[in-house]
């Protein structure tokens, strides 16, 4: 049998969406304002859920790689914004270990679910900044997955500083568009 090459191509517009940021980078929450805009852009796009990342140098503030979320485009339960935006880094870099080439930040529009907040620690990435918290996106449905309670400061004990509520309000009218527009709410069904 022969198995297809897995590829999570972003959609086409999130080149040209990057490339024409004309805010700058300069302030956390200029970074925060470019990864909800691209949430909300895929959002209205269609190209997948209403959640986006992206990775950014942290001396410089210089955008290394965007992320959107690509699970029902792809049909990929796995193609969560972080992790899309983490291998583009990665593989950008050379590395899978993004501390060994440098410091640099993970914004995600919406905190880690479960998957994503396990990928956090074996990026490399010294910051994780979020906007919208877990809680927001299961308020609309979504399931975030088993986190510890703790999460925060386990992250912190790694030596990964942990930034909430970065435009929190913004983050969270992307999330509530994507639902009021009938967005699909992608968790695993289940029979009881």
């Amino acid at each position: 049998m022969n198995y297809p090459d897995v590829h999570w191509p972003l959609p086409t517009w999130v080149s040209d969406f990057a490339a024409t940021w004309k805010q700058g980078f300069s302030t956390q929450e200029d970074r925060a304002d470019f990864v909800l805009a691209m949430a909300l852009e895929n959002v209205r796009q269609g190209t997948g859920g209403p959640f986006s990342a992206a990775v950014f140098a942290i001396d410089s503030h210089r955008l290394v790689a965007p992320g959107v979320n690509l699970v029902t485009s792809a049909n990929a339960s796995s193609a969560h914004a972080e992790i899309v935006a983490l291998c583009i880094a990665q593989q950008l870099a050379g590395n899978f270990d993004l501390g060994s080439c440098g410091d640099f930040e993970l914004i995600a529009s919406t905190a880690p679910c479960a998957m994503c907040l396990g990928a956090v620690p074996w990026s490399g990435v010294s910051r994780l900044v979020c906007c919208a918290r877990g809680s927001d996106a299961e308020a609309i449905g979504f399931d975030e997955g088993a986190k510890p309670i703790e999460w925060i400061e386990s992250l912190r004990e790694r030596g990964i500083e942990v930034v909430q509520d970065v435009c929190r309000d913004k983050a969270v009218a992307v999330l509530e568009e994507y639902a009021q527009g009938g967005g699909v709410i992608y968790n695993p069904e289940r029979s009881n």
